[in-house]
This record gives structure tokens, C-alpha cells and sequence, in this order.
């Protein structure tokens, strides 16, 4: 099973490279002409779906409760979690009794055998979606969570999280159980079967389309000019250099009315891992010898950071976006690293959630937190939220 998933995630590194540019070989070539095929068929389909609901052949639901999609036009790397995070809590803060909604995108899925007893059932069994946090209580890991939804699950308090693929149930239940008033839906911008109130997208200045087409030939999950349905634009990771200012201008093309947002993510602390919490200060990395572990969509941004702090990056090491560490892998780094003379071990906090407890661990291993930080457009963040508070 571990050898099938290092397969799978081989075979997406291939096709990034694809998409990027790197592979440059013959076949590669003609592997784009293929992939390029299929993005245009992808692009009518996706177009097409939009317009059913657009002309309401296709009915969205509607809860009755204030639904905010936070999504993007591309697929990972945009830093969606912390904004959802701060959404959430700011609303909490406001008290609005809040529930995210997430699909869980590989967490760790039900038993084949619950799923042939339901199959074979007379009766068809509504099974529930999985609560990860009701608010008061951490209830799920994050194998069966999901490493997203655990993570918001783990830092917010009075916030519901749900996991299920079916978010107009996931949200009715959280009404009924949680009295829910406000419902986040995470990376919900491609979510039509529930209509939001609020659509807010996210946009890596660093990358903000990639080069242009749709799945499979690029990033975009949909048309950039698709970018038009939203109320407010996050531009996230952002320098404030005179690139972003080009980035607006070429936004503002495709929409007028959406509030457009300029944010960073910026570290906050070190966290110790396997030590409940310990914190230390980001002065700790000044002059450290350093070792990165990451499985992310953008593992450049993250080292980027520990070079800024200080830190000597002596090691580097990757895997596909959500990979699921096994304990020999987690071993073998910790040696190289020791190997390396590296005087502590950085991940990420996405990736920490994955990580399993390790009995011993010559090198200590921290995971770096982050959180938002509004460079431009506070009053528009500031409204956004007065104007879900008063909906």
C-alpha cells in the first residue's frame, strides 16, 4: 500500500513538471498536446455545469443560515487554511455560533465492510458526516479528519468542524446538532450544490494562475474570468512589490465589484512537536543549523521563511502535497539530519499533523506557525465581517 501511494504521488510530481515546463523530452511534448486536449474538454465541461446553475436547470440549496465560501481558481498553495482560521475565529469572537464544512480530501475513508453491509441493506442508512470537533471537544486524528480539518479543528475553540464530501448534509447537520448560524465552507468556490451568501477567493500572488489553462494541462480548476462570482479577492502571500499592483490591474479586467484584499502569511512561533505545545521564540532559528521536512504544495515559500529568520538551511528534503509520513521515514530524515549536524528539525504545521510519535529523536523536531497578516485593504476585511455578523 505505502509502495502504490509513493507511486501516486510520483506520477503527480510528473505531471506539476508537465505543467511547469521542466520536462522538456519529446514524449513530454506530446504528453502536453494530450493534456491540452483534455483541459479544453475539461474547460466546456466546467463551463457548461456553471451554466445550469447559472440558469437554474440546476437548483442550488439553500440552508437557512448564512453560508461564506472561501475557495480559489487553482488547485493548492494559495494558503487557504489560515484564512479560513481567522474567518472563523473572528466571527466566533463576534458570537456567531460557527461550523466548517470541508470535504476531507484524503482522509482516511470507511471500511469496505460498512460499506458492502450498507450496499446489501433493504433500507438505505444515511450515514453521518464525520465530526471532527464539536466545538468543545477534538474527536477525530488526523488520518480520519483530514490534515486541514484537523488543524482548524486544533485551533479554534466554539468552532464545529464536519468532514464529508455531501456538504448540504454536512451543514444541515451541524444546524440541527450544533445550532449553527453561520456556515464557512472550505475551498468551497467549485461547491454549486450550495449557494453562498459570500464568495471569497483566494489568489497567490506569487503564482496567481499558473500558466494560464485548466486541468490537466495547468492549475486552474476553472477560466480565470470565472473569478467574476466573487465578493472578495484575497491576493495572499503578498511582498507588496509593484508585481502585485500588475496582479490587480489584470484582476480588475475580470471583475469590478469584488473588494480586493492584500494579505501575507507571517510566522508566529515555533512549536515543539510531541511535547503538548511547547512553544519558543522565531529568535531561536538566528544562526541554527537547520533541517526542512515538508509535504506541501509550495515548499519554497516555507524554507523562503526559515532562511528569513535566520536559520541555516543545511538539509531540504519533499514529498507530494498531503503525504502521509510513516514512522521509517520520519527515522530515516531524523538521521540524515543528525548526519548533516543539524541542530533542529522544521516542518510545517500541516505537515506535523501527519507525522507519527516517534519514542526517540535525536534531533527535535518544531513545526512553524503561521497566521495571516493584512498589509492593504483592512477595511474591507473589516466589512466583510460586519456585513456576515449583521446578514
Amino acid at each position: 500500500m505505502h509502495k502504490f501511494k509513493l507511486e501516486t504521488e510520483e506520477l503527480e510530481q510528473y505531471f506539476l513538471e508537465l505543467m511547469d515546463g521542466r520536462r522538456r523530452r519529446w514524449y513530454d511534448r506530446a504528453m502536453c498536446g494530450v493534456l491540452f486536449f483534455a483541459s479544453r474538454c475539461y474547460r466546456m465541461g466546467t463551463q457548461f455545469r456553471l451554466w445550469l446553475y447559472d440558469k437554474r436547470v440546476i437548483r442550488p440549496h439553500a440552508l437557512g443560515c448564512l453560508v461564506v465560501s472561501i475557495g480559489n481558481l487553482s488547485c493548492g498553495g494559495t494558503g487557504k487554511t489560515p484564512v479560513v482560521e481567522v474567518f472563523a475565529r473572528s466571527l466566533s469572537s463576534k458570537g456567531r455560533k460557527v461550523a466548517i464544512l470541508s470535504r476531507g480530501y484524503r482522509s482516511k475513508k470507511r471500511s469496505m465492510l460498512s460499506k458492502m453491509i450498507q450496499m446489501f441493506r433493504s433500507q438505505k442508512i444515511e450515514v453521518p458526516p464525520k465530526v471532527v470537533s464539536n466545538g468543545r471537544d477534538l474527536l477525530l486524528n488526523s488520518e480520519y479528519a483530514g490534515d486541514e480539518p484537523y488543524m482548524l479543528a486544533s485551533n479554534l475553540r466554539d468552532v464545529a468542524v464536519l468532514v464529508d464530501k455531501d456538504r448540504v448534509k454536512s451543514g444541515g447537520y451541524a444546524i440541527d446538532r450544533f445550532h449553527t448560524d453561520v456556515i464557512i465552507l472550505d475551498d468551497g468556490f467549485q461547491y454549486l450544490m450550495l449557494r453562498p451568501h459570500i464568495n471569497i477567493v483566494l489568489v497567490d500572488s506569487t503564482d496567481p494562475f499558473g500558466n494560464g489553462h485548466v486541468l490537466p494541462r495547468g492549475i486552474l480548476r476553472e477560466p480565470i474570468q470565472n473569478i467574476r462570482r466573487a465578493d472578495y479577492i484575497f491576493l495572499t502571500k503578498s511582498d507588496g512589490s509593484h508585481k502585485i499592483e500588475h496582479l490587480k490591474r489584470f484582476i480588475r479586467r475580470h471583475t469590478k465589484r469584488a473588494e480586493i484584499i492584500e494579505c501575507c502569511h507571517k510566522p508566529q512561533y515555533l512549536v515543539k512537536l510531541f511535547s503538548g505545545g511547547e512553544k519558543e521564540p522565531l529568535s531561536k532559528l538566528k544562526g541554527l543549523r537547520v533541517a526542512a521536512l515538508s509535504a506541501i504544495a509550495r515548499p519554497e515559500s516555507f524554507e523562503g521563511f526559515l532562511r528569513q529568520l535566520g536559520a541555516e538551511l543545511i538539509l531540504a528534503d519533499h514529498y507530494a502535497d498531503h503525504h502521509r509520513y510513516t514512522q521509517q521515514e520520519l527515522i530515516d530524515f531524523v538521521n540524515q539530519a543528525k548526519e548533516a549536524g543539524a541542530e533542529m528539525i522544521v516542518t510545517t504545521e500541516k505537515d506535523a499533523v501527519r507525522m507519527p510519535r516517534l519514542d526517540r529523536c535525536d534531533v527535535p523536531i518544531y513545526y512553524l506557525r503561521i497566521q495571516i497578516d493584512i498589509l492593504s485593504g483592512r477595511e474591507s476585511f473589516d466589512q466583510c465581517i460586519s456585513r456576515i455578523c449583521f446578514m
